[in-house]
């Protein structure tokens, strides 16, 4: 009877770590293994985000370096002329270091504004004074905060060394324009987009079911098995 107990335990205790391992998710695919859109490089994988990080940064600098320069002119506030002195400098320098990385990395770059880009440098083109101030300032405050949370976000996922590096000084850059821009008392803070609603925990879903729900299996079949043990045990 003995014999016929631990085989029974020892049947049920290999299903049951079947049922957890058939249940358990499978561990993310490996590094190297790499999408669509992916390409290998020197420096690490080179993915489809770092590329559309290196395009927003030169973007960024094919209209706002202009809008800087002009704030000479047109601008009425000393402060603002201040701001887009810098502002202009800073991008013409990071310009320079974003067509050095993309050229390292083979990653083709834009040589015009995008046409919402374009139609900003002509909308200022029709303003001076306070009004060009205030559009100055609104715009490229709006257009730091969208460009900051994918330079942040590239920065803390790039699995390329370059990019991570470049990203690293091109968000330091982006942070100290939004506080340049917000120095001139301008900009409606009520006019901005609002930060995305966290997401609930129990609501992010990794594609198979919770670790707790697989243990909860596990803990039912050794009990069932414990029970079927008790019952060869003591018969009745």
């Amino acid at each position: 009877m003995d014999i016929r107990l631990a085989r029974t335990a020892a049947v049920t205790a290999l299903a049951a770590l079947a049922v957890a391992v058939v249940l358990t998710p499978p561990p993310a695919a490996h590094a190297e293994s790499l999408e669509p859109g992916w390409t290998v490089t020197e420096f690490g994988p080179l993915g489809p985000a770092d590329r559309d990080l290196l395009v927003r940064v030169r973007l960024a600098g094919l209209w706002e370096a202009p809008a800087g320069k002009q704030a000479q002119d047109r601008a009425r506030s000393a402060k603002v002329k201040e701001v887009g002195h810098h502002i202009s400098g800073e991008h013409i320098a990071l310009d320079a270091e974003v067509l050095k990385v993309a050229d390292r990395l083979g990653v083709p770059l834009p040589d015009r504004p995008n046409a919402e880009q374009q139609s900003w440098l002509d909308e200022l083109n029709g303003l001076r004074g306070a009004a060009w101030d205030n559009v100055f300032t609104a715009r490229l405050r709006v257009a730091h905060g969208k460009v900051f949370s994918v330079v942040a976000a590239v920065r803390a996922g790039t699995r390329n060394e370059v990019i991570r590096e470049f990203a690293e000084q091109a968000v330091t850059i982006v942070m100290r324009h939004m506080s340049y821009l917000e120095s001139t008392g301008l900009v409606d803070y009520t006019s901005l987009p609002a930060p995305p609603t966290p997401v609930a925990a129990a609501a992010r879903r990794t594609g198979g079911p919770p670790a707790p729900l697989i243990w909860l299996i596990l803990a039912a079949a050794l009990a069932v098995g414990a029970v079927t043990a008790a019952r060869i045990r003591h018969p009745r």
